[in-house]
């Protein structure tokens, strides 16, 4: 069995082994098709994780990341099996348990905090009542201390009046506050092992940062080894002692995370670093160093001027002011950022920009246009010139159409178009956004994650507008994918003169491609220049808190 050298021991003079709360030995994945046939997925990993040290396992979607997660707690999907190799918790291998087996080891030795908390809860049941489950399923605890417990623990991940939100069903809760939920019943029994799988990579960065804070809290108060498993990099360079980097099921190179990153060996790994805005983005900013403005004097093409927006809030209550006087402007051919949490008024400043709701005040102008002067059908000819590109490409593409279909419908909506121009113009913008005419007579589900955003990109030109207005646009994707969306989206840019205006959370992504920023905070415009401005000598408490929370910006030490 190995050991591991406590630093402890070793500096009195007297090494002693630690057996490893976690230990792979060459873990071997498959999956079987639909003729069950198998594929492996996951060749020969071995790693290791001490008590209470954390292990963050990095790569790209389909490097088996998550796949090696599963097999550890006994999660794999029905068609996948475990080849060969060992799986030892505590120097125990658990690898051929049965489930009913694993399941009382499940929340007691290990734990899992999934990626998405909206769909890991249960939307019937309150969040009370499912922290409380892992305590029923596991100790003889009466009901009245079961319940007590479950408060002490809400209260414990940092949930206010937990009384009152342990009585509260998922729907209710911030994203923020689902995912404490998840740690509350993760770490309920104290376990030995926590798994935290993409745990907050779809969390606002000030939310991200409290809820890593957290788990590094309780990491350093029991003792529990922490399996990071994510594709960011900032993050793993924050927060791990070690790091292991996966590509296509292989182990790449492993190491103290400060090596990894400082010196990598393996090529994959060096392009990870350098596709990493949190990791490369930070050295340019703190010189200075900024993307060139365009040319000065240029026209606007987007201006807004105290923009307010207001939702009715029912009867007899004052209306929900969820914009309130933003004012800023984007030079024709530039980008522009708008940044903030969730709640923070990005998104419906986006959806007026695109037209999609009538402002409740002030001023949107957009290539000369004044929105607040059109009619429907002036609406409607409007958005021939703003198109908007949303976050999730799975969802807003139609999943019973060919990728053909998809890009050519705007121009079925707008003037009559041959055929033959129609052709033509889906197969320039497919060369234009780099894929290959294979995929034209495909359907979505066939295509990866980025792809589809290429898709979602080339339908959203197929008019030829001069502004996008793009809502999130990469911040589902893996960071290799993420550098080539950012770099085809700074090409296009520079090719059809496009003006963007980018809505986003991801400080790191902002830097390396927008010109201008605002920064958002409950409704408000708290902060509004050029990116090195703002990121260089930041005036409000709450862009400093942003800048603060990029993941990336603590760095690693030898």
């Amino acid at each position: 069995m190995t050991g591991i050298l406590t630093a402890g021991a070793a500096a009195a003079g007297a090494p002693t082994l630690t057996v490893p709360v976690l230990e792979l030995e060459n873990l071997s994945v498959s999956y079987a098709d639909r003729h069950r046939r198998h594929r492996r997925v996951i060749h020969d990993v071995s790693l290791s994780i001490a008590p209470g040290e954390v292990v963050a396992l990095v790569g790209e979607s389909g490097s088996g990341k998550s796949t090696t997660a599963q097999a550890v707690i006994g999660l794999l999907a029905g068609n996948g099996r475990i080849d060969g190799g060992s799986i030892r918790l505590n120097g125990t291998d658990i690898a051929g348990w049965s489930q009913k087996r694993l399941e009382t080891i499940r929340g007691a030795k290990i734990s899992l905090i999934p990626q998405d908390p909206t769909s890991s809860l249960n939307p019937v049941a309150t969040v009370g009542s499912q922290v409380e489950e892992v305590l029923r399923l596991h100790t003889k605890l009466p009901k009245a201390e079961r319940r007590q417990r479950v408060l002490e623990l809400l209260e414990r991940v940092g949930i206010p009046d937990p009384g009152r939100r342990a009585r509260q069903y998922a729907h209710e809760l911030s994203g923020g506050m689902k995912q404490r939920v998840l740690i509350a019943a993760a770490i309920a029994l104290q376990p030995q092992l926590i798994i935290a799988d993409e745990a907050t990579s779809a969390l606002d960065v000030t939310v991200q940062r409290r809820i890593l804070d957290l788990i590094d809290d309780l990491r350093a108060e029991s003792g529990t080894a922490v399996l990071f498993v994510t594709h960011d990099l900032g993050v793993a360079a924050d927060r791990a002692d070690r790091t292991v980097v996966l590509q296509g099921g292989r182990i790449q190179e492993q190491g103290p995370t400060y090596e990894v990153l400082a010196r990598p060996t393996s090529p994959y790994t060096r392009q990870l670093i350098a596709d990493a805005p949190s990791i490369t983005g930070a050295p340019s900013v703190a010189a200075g160093e900024a993307r060139p403005l365009p040319d000065a004097g240029r026209d606007n093409a987007v201006e807004v001027r105290n923009l307010v927006q207001e939702f009715a809030a029912g009867r007899n209550l004052p209306a929900f002011r969820a914009v309130d006087g933003v004012t800023f402007s984007v030079p024709r051919g530039t980008t522009h950022a708008i940044v903030g949490e969730s709640g923070s008024g990005k998104t419906t400043t986006a959806r007026a920009l695109a037209g999609f709701q009538r402002p409740s005040g002030g001023h949107i102008i957009i290539c000369g246009q004044d929105l607040s002067a059109l009619d429907a059908k002036g609406l409607r000819l409007f958005r021939k010139h703003v198109q908007l590109v949303y976050q999730n490409p799975f969802t807003s593409l139609d999943p019973r159409q060919t990728i053909a279909r998809i890009i050519e419908e705007p121009l079925l909506n707008f003037d009559a178009v041959p055929r033959q121009r129609r052709d033509a113009a889906v197969r320039d913008l497919l060369a234009r956004v780099s894929l290959p005419e294979s995929l034209l007579a495909k359907h979505p589900r066939e295509l990866s994650g980025g792809q589809r955003q290429r898709v979602a990109i080339a339908r959203a030109l197929v008019l030829n507008p001069e502004v996008l207005i793009l809502d999130e646009a990469v911040s589902a994707l893996d960071v290799t994918v993420q550098s080539q969306i950012l770099a085809l989206l700074e090409e296009l840019q520079r090719e059809l003169d496009l003006s963007y205006v980018f809505i986003t959370h991801d400080l790191a992504v902002v830097r390396q491609i927008a010109d201008t920023v605002s920064v958002m905070s409950n409704g408000r415009q708290v902060e509004q220049g050029t990116v090195s401005e703002v990121f260089l000598n930041p005036q409000h408490s709450y862009t400093r808190e942003l800048i603060d929370a990029i993941p990336g910006n603590r760095k690693a030490q030898p």
